[in-house]
């Protein structure tokens, strides 16, 4: 049976049912059909739960399945009679037509109804896009009506929701008799809308932060910002509805607050703040993930988002697989399901670099090892023996195939590791230099043994300081697949530097984006994307979304 098939077959209840789980009345939401909804009150709440984060080892083309654990986990707390609340992104069409897929997990661990999900959803991504391309054509309509504001320099970004590799070099303006300039698009998931969505608190913070977006430069190299243009009340009209988080639903019965979606490799890769929030007031467990690797999302969502929101976190569960592992020790893709010790032990040096850049943060930490059905019980154990050596609590489940179900052994140890004590600790301090930031993530996280910086990103760093914008976390955009800033470094490399290509301010948001190596905040399509293998049929039944 396919996902898809999955999905459709498996009895979904009525929303406002799932909202009773919160204690939300059908007053309480924007419904759209009976399938999802908007929360109106998202402020409401008393509890504190027990906050969990889940994040991985470096992805792989073999897949982790971080999305899926995340919900089969919630699924578990709710059959052992906890009250749960999801907190996850919301997909990106870039991905789901791309190569990556959806955002929904799979097998019998899913957010539902997956196709609207993956697709548009409630629209929250639209109306991101919007506002950020009406601030960018109030920034030209300015400079063409006479440019009174003096710009010299555009640094606002246009943003479209695909992957689309022509928009990352254009040209703007060549009609009216405007000067023509250079100009880059983001996918939405990087845009400093997206982010300052994912980090607002309600409306107000929100028109605050859109105004403070940095857009550009006059000429005497001062700041112009989008208060300047009078934008951010034009703005946050379009985001009056996007501001507010989306009730779905697991296919366990769960309830699922998905809101926002940035790129954990190009932005802060983590559910908004708004989301978030309203998991830990309204139940016991509140379950969320940051993207991709602990280098990257996990990281992000302690020195971001934690410092940002005041967040706690009690336990962080950190998957891996036992394919992920052989392929980060030397196994080939097709050798994945073969016994193979040698590459597996190689392997489990990437799962040690991720258990001790999560010891910085001193949250107490389960290694959830995510099982497929040609898994071995002899590599199983050799991963369990490593684990405990390190003093870590380890697990394993099989939440695709058994859902919630899979997933129960995890469950109980996250709530009893959920009882233990914990104070966060961050990487860096805001206060401290922009460099030196960056040099604690490169050693500490990342395992460098410095850093290297290209002649534009010193100018950036001297122009940030100039401006009094140091005092701000650091978002590192950079690749996914090692904990280097070269793809192809996989495992746990060491004797390496990472180049800091450009330095880029995002005063809305709230922080400094560091852009490693040659990550572009536009992906491009693959040469088979997941587009040109999608059907769907006069019953607007879809196949070959995933």
């Amino acid at each position: 049976m396919t996902d898809i098939e999955i999905s459709r077959n498996s009895k979904l209840k009525n929303i406002v049912k799932i909202a009773k789980q919160l204690k939300l009345k059908a007053s309480d939401l924007i419904l759209y059909g009976n399938k999802f909804a908007k929360i109106l009150n998202y402020k409401k709440g008393k509890e504190n739960a027990k906050l969990v984060l889940v994040t991985a080892i470096n992805p792989t083309s073999s897949g982790i399945g971080k999305t899926t654990v995340s919900i089969g986990l919630a699924d578990a707390l709710k059959i052992l009679n906890k009250k749960v609340c999801l907190s996850l992104r919301e997909p990106s069409l870039g991905p789901v037509f791309g190569i990556k897929g959806g955002a929904t997990g799979g097998g019998f661990s899913q957010v539902a109804p997956m196709e609207d999900i993956n697709l548009h959803f409630t629209g929250d991504f639209h109306a991101i896009t919007s506002a950020n391309n009406l601030l960018s054509s109030l920034i030209d309509n300015h400079i063409f009506q006479g440019n009174a504001l003096g710009f010299k320099k555009v640094v606002f970004k246009r943003c479209l929701d695909l992957n689309d590799r022509a928009l990352r070099e254009v040209v703007v303006s060549k009609s009216n008799g405007a000067k023509p300039r250079e100009e880059e698009f983001t996918i939405t998931a990087a845009s400093e809308v997206m982010a300052i969505l994912s980090l607002a608190k309600d409306l107000e913070d929100l028109k605050l932060r859109l105004g403070n977006i940095l857009v550009g430069y006059n000429k005497k190299n001062l700041p112009i910002f989008a208060r300047d243009l009078c934008a951010e009340d034009a703005m946050a009209i379009l985001l009056k509805d996007a501001i507010k988080p989306n009730l779905a639903q697991t296919l366990g019965g769960s309830p699922a607050v998905i809101h926002c979606g940035p790129f954990a490799n190009i932005a802060h890769g983590c559910s908004s703040l708004i989301a978030t929030n309203f998991a830990v007031k309204n139940s016991e467990f509140a379950i969320t993930e940051a993207g991709f690797g602990s280098d990257l999302g996990a990281e992000k969502f302690f020195d971001i988002v934690c410092r940002e929101g005041n967040l706690s976190p009690s336990c962080v569960v950190l998957v891996a697989t036992l394919r992920a592992l052989k392929l980060h020790g030397g196994a080939s893709l097709s050798e994945l399901s073969m016994r193979n010790l040698e590459a597996l032990k190689n392997g489990l040096l990437n799962l040690e670099a991720h258990i001790n850049i999560l010891k910085n943060f001193n949250i107490p930490i389960v290694v959830d090892l995510n099982l497929f059905n040609d898994d071995s019980n002899e590599e199983i154990e050799i991963v369990k023996n490593f684990v405990t050596e390190k003093g870590v609590s380890f697990e394993t489940c099989n939440v695709w195939g058994r859902g919630g179900y899979g997933a129960i052994n995890l469950a109980k140890k996250v709530v009893s590791i959920s009882e233990k004590p914990s104070k966060l600790n961050l990487i860096y301090k805001n206060e401290e230099s922009v460099k030196t930031k960056i040099k604690k993530l490169a050693q500490k996280v990342y395992g460098a043994d410095g850093v290297e910086y290209l002649e534009e990103a010193e100018k950036s760093i001297k122009l940030l300081e100039k401006n009094n914008f140091s005092n701000l976390p650091i978002c590192v955009a950079k690749t996914q697949y090692s904990l280097s800033d070269d793809k192809n470094l996989i495992g746990a490399p060491r004797n390496f530097k990472i180049t800091v290509r450009d330095v880029e301010i995002r005063s809305g948001a709230g922080f400094i984006v560091v852009l490693l190596g040659e990550m572009l905040l536009m992906p491009g399509l693959g040469k088979a994307p997941a587009a040109c293998k999608m059907k769907i049929d006069e019953n607007e039944v879809i196949e070959g979304l995933f």
